[in-house]
Parts: structure tokens; C-alpha cells; sequence
């Protein structure tokens, strides 16, 4: 550190700090603005609540799956093309999913976890923060909408509170934005119909 300080010299000690902030700027290796106490902490809450888990594809590493870092938190992949859910024997299981453990089918249909990265146009970019809890709240899209199914734990995480959820959303503000459409649920799959059976009618 003493060689490459030598260059400045001929500059005054006060001045030193700040030019050789400049020449790491330059470099590239200027360090990050700390996290504010709201990211932190919801960045803490995302990674103890497992939203990871479902939400990030994952890829197959070294030692064998990994989350896929380049697509953290983007949902499940839209190019990710799936076959018809597998029809499970009679039992207990009631539930299948994925590799990446971003669909998941069972009694309520097939379900595609969520892009929640800030992307505007497919993921949390044009959200508010009351969009967000209200989301959590009432386990609806947008605190209104379709119900938030299954793996979703919705009814834990409404229990958290207002600055927790908070939290959460300022946190996944500020990840970077992945552009990644994630379909629309799908409604569970019936018995197929007879050859006699009659005709829908047209809608």
C-alpha cells in the first residue's frame, strides 16, 4: 500500500483520503453504500423465511443443485416449458413439483412461484409498498386479486408486522430487476371426458 502511495507524494496529507477514494472509484473497486437498517433487516427476513427456496430456479453446480444467483428471486422460468402434472396413485401424497421448486401442482392446480425482483413490466417494479403487504395480508394478488396458492406460506408470513413486511419489500427493491414472465396459474386438471359425454357448450 506504501509503493503506491509514493506516486502522491507531492500532495498534502489532508488531501490523500479523497484522492485515493477517486483512484478507486476509477478502478472499479469503490466500495458499496451500506444497506440502510430497513434492507438489512429485510434482507434477513428473506433469507430466515426461505423465500429463496421457491423463488429462485435453481442450477446444477459442483456438488449438485444450487440456486442459479443470476436469476435470484425471479420465479419461475418462462422458458422453462413443463409436461402435464404427473397423476399420483391414491395415498397421501398430494403434491409434486420440479426440479427448481418453482411450480408446484396438487388439488388447487399448478402453481408458478413468483418474479419478485423490481422489474417493471414482469416483476415488483411498478408495486407499492401497500400493494406489497396487502399482498401478505389478505393473501390475494395485490390484497384484491386471485388467492396466493400453494407452497406459499401466506397465512405465516401475514402474521409479521407492518415494518417487517416493510422490510421485506425495500429489501427486494433493490436486488437487481430480472425480466422473466412467469405464467399464470393453471387450474387443476380433471378426469377426461367420456366419448359420450356431451359437448361443452361455446362460451
Amino acid at each position: 500500500m506504501m509503493r503506491r502511495l509514493t506516486r502522491y507524494a507531492w500532495i498534502p496529507v489532508a488531501l490523500l483520503p479523497a484522492v485515493v477514494a477517486i483512484s478507486i472509484a476509477r478502478a472499479g473497486g469503490d466500495a458499496a453504500a451500506p444497506e440502510s437498517a430497513a434492507v438489512a433487516r429485510g434482507r434477513y427476513l428473506v433469507t430466515v423465511g426461505v423465500c429463496a427456496d421457491c423463488h429462485t430456479p435453481k442450477k446444477m453446480g459442483p456438488a449438485g443443485p444450487e440456486m442459479d444467483r443470476a436469476r435470484w428471486l425471479s420465479g419461475h422460468p418462462e422458458t422453462m416449458a413443463l409436461p402435464p402434472a404427473p397423476k399420483l396413485p391414491e395415498g397421501p401424497w398430494i403434491a409434486t413439483t420440479t426440479g427448481t421448486l418453482t411450480a408446484w401442482n396438487g388439488p388447487w392446480g399448478t402453481s408458478f412461484t413468483a418474479n419478485l425482483t423490481p422489474d417493471v413490466e414482469t416483476g415488483l417494479g411498478a408495486w407499492t409498498e401497500e400493494m406489497f403487504i396487502e399482498t401478505i395480508r389478505a393473501g390475494r394478488h395485490q390484497g384484491r386479486g386471485r388467492p396466493l396458492l400453494p407452497p406459499m406460506p401466506a397465512e405465516m408470513y401475514a402474521q409479521m408486522t407492518d415494518e417487517d413486511l416493510a422490510a421485506v419489500f425495500a429489501y427486494l427493491r433493490t436486488i437487481p430487476a430480472v425480466k422473466n414472465r412467469v405464467p399464470a396459474p393453471l387450474p387443476p386438471s380433471g378426469p377426461a371426458p367420456s366419448a359420450d359425454a356431451p359437448a361443452a357448450p361455446a362460451k
